[in-house]
């Protein structure tokens, strides 16, 4: 009995139920399904918003970053890609559309469904109603062997088995 007691405590214990556990999360300028300022969408300045990540697992290595919109007429519709992002709390806004980006943070971006380097914002066809962006943080066990330019099939590939957490952020915008 004595045994077992420990076995299902060691158990909890792994899966980061007790001990400082808490779930990643993301924040930003907006809420959690509020609606993104036009300063970060193609009706604006087309930069990406500032990104608050919490939470971070300890043995992080590094970031990866997901955008996309589930409600493109076409399907998923992808607005950003971008990882061997240094461990952060915060991705600064507007990042470099650069494949490799130095400052004011270092990552590698990847190619959007604009055919594009790095962040492209909302940008719904008009009169198509409100579309919810999600934004995907990865927390990653190790840096990826992944070339600049890849696309988001590419990164869910090489993230692979390497994922310790992940958070995500949903806001929503619509063209009228």
């Amino acid at each position: 009995m004595k045994t077992a007691s420990y076995l299902l405590i060691l158990i909890i214990l792994a899966s980061g139920c007790i001990g400082g556990g808490e779930k990643m999360k993301v924040s930003s300028v907006f809420e959690e399904n509020g609606i993104i300022p036009k300063k970060y969408t193609c009706e604006g300045a087309d930069i990406n918003p500032p990104l608050r990540i919490e939470n971070i697992p300890e043995n992080a290595k590094t970031l990866a970053i997901i955008v996309e919109d589930p409600d493109a007429p076409g399907g998923t519709f992808i607005h950003w890609v971008a990882w061997n992002i240094p461990v952060t709390t915060e991705i600064p806004e507007g990042i470099p559309k650069e494949a490799v980006v130095e400052k004011p943070i270092h990552m590698i971006q990847g190619i959007n469904d604009f055919g594009r380097v790095g962040y492209n914002g909302p940008c719904p066809p008009r009169s198509h109603g409100v579309h919810h962006y999600h934004f995907k943080i990865y927390a990653l066990d190790t840096e990826l062997s992944l070339k600049p330019g890849s696309t988001k099939k590419e990164l869910e590939k090489a993230m692979k088995g390497h994922i310790l957490a992940e958070a995500e952020l949903v806001g929503i915008y619509e063209r009228k």
